[in-house]
């Protein structure tokens, strides 16, 4: 609801004070609003802003490359703020002028014709084109931020290792769904881990210390932890997990039992030995916690745990997650299902707003380079009488198509390449005080760059047709 408030009523009330606004410049000085007036020169005070911003976005990048980053605790919240909206803010004030300094220093420097002819239209007129490409840069400039946003998302809603872990109830599943969950596609170990029973005999006061274990092999432990120094297959070993605290009753010597139900099912006993497995685990993981190292060939043949869960190892790639939680629901589609440290509904909001930023982007581009092509066809309909007078001059066709192609693309090139460079900065900026594990993406500089290659392209072909064949004198005939 408020959404709808603030477009119904924000907007037409925003473009009614641009409107008033552009009235009493027009009434005030009518002749100046022309556009045969002669344009006043870009003012350069939107460079203080620009260099302002990218200070301080520079300054916290610079933070990212020590051993202590900067947080976004305390006045850093409005610090990286503020350096975002003033690199933004500048981007768009500074263009005109960078567009003039560019074209007088090419002007200056060329002996190439078409070169000079386009170079000294921009520097006259820096601000025509510019009102367009504004709208362009300030589109790749704002994707490479929600390109930062949803960095950090994705690392809010599902860890940072290389693995992801499945924990399924285990009186959920049927000994069938088990070996079908073992090979769905994305599935690379599986594994069980049970509790030892708090009362051996039913009948002590005194609660015995729990033991948690994990039954599988030596192959299925090596995938499911970053590495295990000392396994030995078929022999029943204490894991040893030195980031994680162990209770002073699971030591050398200590008798646990684990209870069995179904055919044949039976209590099993385990005494821990004195060998062990040094491991260092992912964080979160389901074997991470684990006492003991049962192998399967130790517990009996047909009977089940009475309680435990059922593990899964796969990738912790967005889209192996996906896959995997696809082939679970098909196997087992009423277990309940505990993907260890992800969000699944974070992740589905992501993959949303993935959707709609790339539909944004492709519709702000194509109604970009629409209004751009609009806006450049208007300008040269407007100098056909100084294109006649050119021609007449001996000027060729070709030299004025690609003196016209010259004046729109290269202000459009500079200003998509400065918000490419700026868009990147300010959005390591907000990485690094994120706090997160990326502090420098790549990942989207070839999407932005295409996509901006794309918009050059469009604009090149676009005005190639806007000088005409057919030279009407009586367009210069009141000159």
């Amino acid at each position: 609801m408020p959404t709808v408030v603030v477009c119904l009523i924000g907007c037409p009330l925003l473009a009614w004070f641009v409107g008033r606004a552009g009235a009493r410049r027009a009434a005030a000085d009518p002749l100046g609003v022309r556009r045969t007036a002669v344009p006043r020169p870009p003012r350069k005070w939107g460079g203080l802003l620009l260099v302002t911003g990218l200070g301080i976005v520079c300054g916290y990048c610079a933070t990212g490359l020590t051993d202590h980053p900067a947080t976004s605790d305390g006045p850093s919240a409005l610090l990286v703020v503020s350096g975002v909206l003033l690199t933004g803010g500048g981007l768009v004030l500074t263009l005109p002028w960078l567009s003039a300094v560019l074209a007088r220093k090419i002007a200056g420097s060329t002996g190439s014709l078409t070169l000079n002819l386009a170079m000294r239209r921009n520097e006259v007129e820096p601000g025509s084109t510019m009102r367009v490409v504004t709208g362009l840069v300030l589109l790749v400039y704002a994707a490479s931020l929600a390109q930062g946003v949803l960095i950090e998302l994705e690392q809010v809603t599902r860890p940072s290792k290389p693995t992801q872990d499945y924990a399924m109830d285990l009186s959920r599943l049927t000994g069938q769904q088990r070996e079908e969950l073992a090979s769905v596609p994305g599935v690379r170990a599986h594994a069980l881990t049970i509790e030892s029973d708090a009362d051996t005999d039913g009948t002590s006061a005194d609660v015995v210390p729990r033991a948690t274990a994990l039954v599988a092999d030596c192959g299925q432990l090596a995938r499911m932890v970053k590495h295990a120094d000392g396994c030995v297959d078929g022999k029943v070993m204490r894991l040893v997990n030195p980031d994680t605290g162990t209770d002073p009753g699971v030591r050398p010597g200590a008798t646990f039992t684990y209870r069995f139900s179904g055919e044949g099912s039976e209590n099993t006993s385990v005494t821990l030995p004195t060998d062990r497995i040094v491991l260092d685990a992912f964080d979160p993981s389901a074997s991470g916690s684990a006492d003991v190292l049962i192998p399967p060939s130790a517990l009996p043949a047909k009977a089940d745990p009475a309680a435990g869960l059922y593990i899964l190892v796969g990738d912790s790639d967005p889209q192996e997650v996906r896959r995997v939680l696809d082939g679970i629901g098909t196997v087992a589609p009423t277990a309940e299902v505990d993907p260890l440290g992800v969000n699944i509904q974070g992740m589905q909001q992501i993959a949303v707003v993935k959707t709609l930023l790339a539909l944004g982007m492709i519709m702000g581009l194509v109604i970009g380079a629409a209004a751009f092509l609009v806006s450049v066809t208007d300008r040269a309909v407007e100098r056909r009488p100084q294109v006649t007078a050119l021609a007449l001059m001996g000027a060729r066709p070709r030299t004025m198509r690609a003196a016209q192609s010259l004046q729109v693309v290269l202000p459009l090139a500079a200003g998509l390449v400065l918000a490419l460079v700026t868009g990147k900065l300010a959005e390591s900026s907000y990485l690094v005080t994120g706090g997160g594990a990326v502090f420098w993406d790549v990942a989207g500089v070839p999407l932005l760059a295409l996509a901006a290659l794309g918009v050059v392209a469009v604009a090149t072909a676009g005005t190639l047709p806007l000088v005409g064949r057919c030279i009407d004198p009586e367009l210069i005939r009141r000159d």
